[in-house]
């Protein structure tokens, strides 16, 4: 993750649906769907004005650990969170086992 992005919190708003970044008043955000402990990433979205500086990466790396963190059981159907698992083998961990794409991971 890109040092610009460590001491910036993600929030989880459950209101929203969504886990969020704000960055210099700017959006990266995740969307997601919660089923008990299952917690389904849809869609990673970043305001045109974070492209490009590593914005979308530090949302779904804090993302995964706050899933690491509170137990859950991730269903990654979001293709950029797919694809970034797939680079970091190391979150496959918490996917669930049941995910249609597991074993591409």
């Amino acid at each position: 993750m890109k040092p610009i992005f460590e001491n910036i919190p993600l929030v989880k708003n459950e209101e929203r649906k969504r886990f969020e970044l704000v960055i210099d008043e700017k959006y990266a955000i995740i969307n997601y769907g919660q089923f008990g402990n299952q917690i389904a990433l849809v869609h990673t979205e970043v305001e045109p004005a974070l492209k490009g500086k590593g914005a979308a990466d530090a949302i779904i790396e804090k993302t995964l650990h706050y899933l690491d963190e509170n137990n859950a059981v991730l269903l990654p159907f979001c293709p950029f969170v797919f694809a970034y698992i797939k680079k970091h083998p190391e979150w496959k961990r918490i996917v669930s086992e049941k995910f249609k794409g597991y074993d591409d991971l």
